[in-house]
């Protein structure tokens, strides 16, 4: 019967499984972006890489639980599963509703907060000069880094070259990538959600192995 115990059994610990492999794969990511030149001081990152490893070992505990139908283990379990979709589902359907301008205003915050060398490569590798024009600094025709002596200026002496922002050249990326991110994130959570039921299920069953004075 495939609602019976070891089908149970079987499932939660396929689920966590998954997890691991998922963890694992978010762990490859925060790693190559820590490699890749252009993300090494972004904090998300450091995000990416912190849910990979609490992943791992959610993903742990719930393996042990599940093998060893350990009470304790699958309570606590259950309880951190729950608030990881709580959390994780939250933040998805945030990253979904986020309009144009909210995108902007993020990806600037995290613009003014990254140090120079890093913006200077972001506009090497996009062709694009500033932010979104704001950066009088950047923008000023006798500054060594204004938009007239950019690479997106063929001819640096003509006066009427303008650069591109970053922002424009990045619109089409940033909002894919929220999209993205709120996507996997609710199916992620769901699959949180499928583990939380299993996990009651399981745990709530008997084991027909075991002595039934000893269940709880």
């Amino acid at each position: 019967m495939c609602g019976g115990f070891t089908c149970s059994k079987n499932a939660l610990t396929a689920l966590n499984i998954f997890y691991i492999v998922v963890s694992f794969i978010l762990i490859g990511v925060a790693v190559y972006g820590r490699a890749s030149a252009l993300v090494t001081n972004l904090p998300i990152i450091g995000g990416i890489l912190a849910c990979g490893v609490i992943l791992i070992l959610i993903s742990i505990l719930g393996l042990i639980g599940a093998t060893k139908h350990h009470q304790v283990l699958l309570f606590f379990y259950m309880i951190i599963l729950f608030l990881l979709f709580l959390i994780q589902f939250s933040i998805a359907c945030a990253c979904l509703a986020v309009n144009t301008k909210q995108q902007e205003q993020l990806a600037e915050q995290g613009w003014q907060h990254v140090i120079d060398e890093l913006k200077i490569k972001v506009e090497t590798t996009f062709n694009c000069c500033g932010f979104n024009g704001t950066e009088n600094a950047l923008m000023n025709s006798s500054d060594p880094q204004s938009c007239k002596n950019k690479l997106c200026c063929q001819y640096p002496t003509d006066t009427d070259c303008e650069c591109s922002t970053c922002m424009q050249k990045l619109q089409s990326t940033i909002d894919y990538a929220f999209k993205l991110c709120g996507s996997m994130g609710l199916f992620f959570s769901f699959t949180e959600f499928v583990g939380v039921w299993l996990t009651v299920r399981y745990r709530n069953q008997k084991d027909p192995r075991a002595n039934p004075s000893a269940f709880l």
